[in-house]
């Protein structure tokens, strides 16, 4: 977990880079990849990275207060990382599902209502989103935090 300030923000990235390429091909796979290229593919998640990077970092400070508030077992951090997710990830959820069905709206059109189409979208991805973030980003993330962020972040010792 980030114990700083810099590393809360490489942390940020990296759970952005793997929930934003996770959720743009499960999307891209509900829609169907036809119409798409590589090129507007990347030009899509370099943007939809953007807006869910700006999303998390007003999202992610509350979600920390409310997650610390919770009645849980706070000496453990497994506890914190699941409070966390399950605060996060709705929230981030919802934001992000009015990004897709504006994508959406552009790109293909929307049949039902907009409120029926978001909730759908809504429903759609949170099914994704929360196992994809504490089963594969989240412990991804830690994972390359600790090994190749921390390690250089810290002071050198001086052997004397």
């Amino acid at each position: 977990m980030p114990s700083n300030k810099k590393e809360g923000i490489i942390f940020g990235l990296f759970m952005c880079f793997g929930m934003v390429l996770i959720m743009s091909v499960y999307n891209t796979a509900l829609h169907g990849f036809s119409s798409y290229t590589v090129g507007n593919a990347v030009i899509q998640f370099f943007i939809t990275f953007i807006v869910a990077f700006i999303a998390e970092s007003f999202v992610e400070p509350k979600a920390r207060k409310f997650a610390l508030s919770l009645p849980y077992d706070k000496s453990k951090e497994i506890n914190f990382i699941v409070a966390m997710a399950f605060c996060m990830v709705p929230i981030m959820v919802l934001i992000m599902s009015v990004y897709g069905l504006i994508l959406t709206s552009l790109m293909t059109g929307i049949e039902d209502s907009i409120f029926t189409a978001y909730l759908k979208i809504v429903g759609l991805n949170f099914i994704v989103a929360l196992p994809s973030q504490l089963l594969i980003v989240g412990p991804i993330s830690r994972r390359l935090l600790a090994k190749y962020i921390k390690p250089s972040i810290q002071e050198p010792e001086l052997n004397i």
